[in-house]
């Protein structure tokens, strides 16, 4: 698992050649690209085809009809902002890495309950952010969290530097990716 993780969302399936271009032009090989709009299937079929060295997964997937439409069009993983039985299923039924949304001891424990040992931090500034999962640690020290929401430019590394991190995500990432290798290519 890359250790950045742009959370991409995608008005017009045009747009995601650009946004790959540039997130790999960044140095980033991981994309996940939302269900928060109509065209996320048709987007993550055609990064999963025009980009096959990206690991191209799917977020904001809350039910198991999502999580089937992301797994056809070639979501190599599966991010919720809580925890679905149903999308837990359908992933490991596929065998696509699944990283339910847990934000209280209660769901971690549910996700770990379910098998899971890898969880999103959602969202992580809401919940407490660097000071809750130094709680976490001693709690649940097999459990490896991707904080989202509220994680920046400004204070991934202090995010990254917790040993219960495996990864930072947000949508932070694709617009400085855009910012520094946006423009069109020649």
């Amino acid at each position: 698992m890359e250790r950045r993780i742009p959370v991409v969302v995608i008005g017009d399936v045009k747009e995601t050649d650009k946004i790959c271009r540039a997130l790999k032009a960044s140095g980033i090989n991981t994309a996940e690209i939302t269900f928060r709009t109509p065209c996320a299937a048709d987007a993550i079929r055609y990064a999963a085809s025009a980009f096959p060295e990206m690991e191209i997964g799917a977020g904001t997937v809350i039910n198991a009809e999502q999580c089937e439409r992301a797994i056809a069009s070639g979501a190599r993983f599966v991010v919720s902002p809580g925890f679905s039985s149903g999308v837990a299923d359908v992933c490991r039924a596929a065998g696509v890495p699944y990283y339910p949304g847990c934000a209280t001891p209660t769901e971690i424990m549910a996700a770990v309950s379910a098998g899971f040992d890898v969880v999103k931090f959602f969202p992580a500034d809401l919940y407490g952010g660097i000071k809750a999962l130094k709680a976490f640690s001693s709690v649940f020290p097999h459990v490896r969290f991707i904080p989202t929401g509220g994680v920046s430019a400004e204070n991934e590394a202090e995010f990254l530097s917790q040993k219960n991190v495996a990864a930072v995500g947000g949508t932070y990432l694709v617009k400085d990716a855009l910012e520094r290798f946006g423009g069109e290519n020649e």
